[in-house]
Order: C-alpha cells, then structure tokens, then sequence
C-alpha cells in the first residue's frame, strides 16, 4: 500500500502573530498562531509547521511561550524552526510539546547539530529547513561543482539561503541535502525562494531534483495557490508533503477540500 502523501499548514510566526510575505518580502498579518494551529488541527491538517521567521536573523531564542501553548491545543505532530542553535535549544522546544525541529540556518553554520540531534534525539526528529533559490547558468560546465538541471528554458542549479531569506551561502541546495541526509536528519522541508507567496505553483523541477536524488521524505513548500498546485507537487514534484500558507491562513481553500481534490486525483491521502 503506498504511503499517504501529507498536506502541512505553515505558521510564519513573528512577534507571536502569524505573517505571510512573497519570496521572504512584504509580510502581511494572518491571525494568532495558537488559534490558526488549531483551527488546522480540528480541519484534518496531517502536521503542522512553525517556524519563527525572524529568531535567526534577530540572533533571538524561540517564543517558547507560544510553542507550549500550541504543544497544548494541538494533537498533530508539529514541527518548530526558527533561532535553534544547540543541542539544549532542540531538548527545550521538544519538551515544550513539539515532535520534530526544523534547522536552517544553524544547521549551515554547525553541521555538527544535525548529527548531535539525530544522534540523541532520533533521526525522526531532526527536519533539514533549505530555502533554495535559482541561479540560472548558460551551460552544465558553467557551474562545476554544483548540481546543474535542465529545465524548461534553461539551465540552474539552486543556491542555499539562511537567515529567513536574507543571506545567500554560496552552498548548492541539492548537494547539501544530500549532506545534511547523511548527518542523520529524517527529513527535508524544501521551500523554493522563487515561488514563495507567489501562488503560481511549487518549483517541481526543484522538488523532483531532490526526490530523485535523496532518500529521506521532501516537503514541498513555496508557491501554492490552489488544490491544483498541490496535486502537482505530489505526481510531477515527488513530493512526500506538501507545505501550504496563503491558501490556507484565508481560508481560500479549507484542508477538507484541498483532501477531497487530492484523493479524486488518486492521490493516498488520511482523510
């Protein structure tokens, strides 16, 4: 039987309200993330992600009062990002009630910290965060060490960005998944910089890269705008889960509908 593919609302969260911008820019509020994480809940949402976008780049600890108070309304597995930095900071917000961490910007500039997490906490718990964007290249051999792709019109490979969005590393996307895979994290939630907020549909090409090419779950993340989009990134993109903000933060869409589509489409799914 094959595996159910998972729909997962996101929870930008800044100064304890829920934000939603487009590619990382023009944050607009979207409600309080203790009510939104369980309105998803009591809507059939398979898992929930909360990540607060500015902790990293503020070089602030996580609000760990609002994790605890979601850890209590919500009966989902729910993941936390957002100004981790050590082992410590894993243990506190997975004793505050979470079930994985997601690491993006520590996990670049300390690799050693999926390993440590893996390691004592179990690989289930340790989600990889990458925020890819398109460098678009002339040729293959234009771009040695990285991993080039063909795509519709061109050729890319994808470039690693940490703090919320802000910082380009230098890191090819793929070849670092692959990286961080092998340190032990249990999964990788992919958001393509390009499409986020944007609703035009996920990156598929970037998703199918990573799916093909590692063997841990991808959450496709960036770009939805309708059923469609989803059903899309789980057939073209080979995406495990798909990650969903706008769609879902006003209500354009409800997660039982978004479902109903998916299975119509012969897409596994708990509904």
């Amino acid at each position: 039987m094959p595996l159910t593919k998972r729909i997962i609302p996101c929870l930008d969260v800044t100064e304890g309200r829920v934000v939603k911008g487009t590619k990382f820019l023009n944050l607009r509020d979207a409600g309080d993330a203790v009510e939104l994480g369980t309105y998803y809940d009591e809507q059939g949402a398979d898992e929930l992600v909360f990540l607060d976008i500015t902790a990293s780049s503020d070089k602030r600890k996580i609000l760990i009062d609002l994790v605890e108070q979601t850890g209590e309304q919500v009966f989902i597995p729910f993941t936390v990002g957002g100004g981790l930095r050590s082992v410590d900071d894993i243990k506190e917000i997975l004793r505050a009630g979470a079930d994985k961490v997601s690491l993006n910007t520590a996990a670049i500039n300390n690799p050693e910290l999926i390993t440590e997490g893996a390691k004592i906490f179990g690989s289930q718990c340790i989600v990889t965060a990458i925020d890819a964007k398109r460098v678009h290249v002339d040729s293959p051999e234009a771009a040695k060490d990285k991993v080039v792709v063909k795509t519709a019109n061109a050729y890319c490979w994808w470039e690693v960005y940490i703090n919320g969005g802000r910082t380009p590393t230098g890191k090819d996307a793929i070849l670092w998944g692959e990286e961080a895979t092998g340190m032990g994290c249990g999964e990788i939630l992919l958001t393509s910089m390009d499409m986020d907020g944007v609703r035009e549909g996920y990156d598929l090409e970037l998703t199918k890269s990573f799916s093909e090419r590692l063997d841990v779950p991808i959450i496709a993340s960036g770009g939805a705008g309708n059923p469609q989009h989803i059903i899309d990134a789980f057939t073209l993109g080979k995406a495990d889960a798909a990650l969903a903000a706008s769609i879902f933060h006003y209500n354009e869409y409800p997660i039982e509908v978004v479902k109903k589509q998916c299975v119509k489409a012969g897409i596994p799914m708990r509904v």
